[in-house]
């Protein structure tokens, strides 16, 4: 019991760490665009800022999607799902959370291949930033892994005790619309 409720508080860990990464990476995002107004105006010029932003958007994205799926924040289509009796919504739900845990396995695989070849090669940005891709492409990666743990978190949750972990407040909130 101890082991499950600590592997529990871990991996709610790395959910909620990736969550504050991403409102970091936001906050990047906005510190740039500033630094780039101010260089604009100052007369100077700030190379690679409008590169930066788009790595730290791609980063912010990737890093909060597991956050967002534990929030239910993610759009779901569940006009069908509650037109089903439990065992087939069930079903339905140990169908959908297997399809997602697969594909964002395969991504983070490939991912993880992209970022390899990345650095074995030293590819660089062609913008006048320079900077080597396996740098920004590893937040994605990292991003990508997270998410696929999240899945099949909620998958094997799902399949041992009926119910996944997605917060149920905005559930029920599109359900009384």
């Amino acid at each position: 019991m101890k082991l499950t409720r600590a592997l529990r508080l871990g991996l709610d860990g790395i959910y909620k760490t990736a969550g504050v990464l991403s409102a970091l990476c936001l906050i990047a995002i906005l510190g740039l665009i500033v630094m780039q107004m101010l260089a604009r105006w100052t007369g100077e010029v700030f190379p690679g800022a409008a590169e930066y932003a788009g790595y730290a958007m791609a980063a912010a994205s990737f890093m909060a999607f597991a956050n967002a799926l534990n929030k239910g924040i993610h759009i779901r289509v569940s006009i069908l799902h509650q037109m089903l009796g439990k065992t087939a919504q069930r079903l339905l739900e140990i169908w959908c959370f297997a399809i997602g845990t697969a594909t964002m396995w395969y991504f983070a695989y490939y991912a993880q291949r992209f970022v390899y070849w990345s650095w074995k090669f030293n590819d660089i940005s062609q913008g006048q930033d320079r900077t080597p891709l396996w740098m920004p492409q590893s937040f994605m990666l990292i991003g990508a892994a997270i998410l696929a743990i999240a899945l099949t978190d909620h998958l094997l949750q799902l399949i041992f005790t009926g119910k996944h972990r997605v917060a149920p407040e905005l559930e029920e909130a599109v359900a009384g619309e």
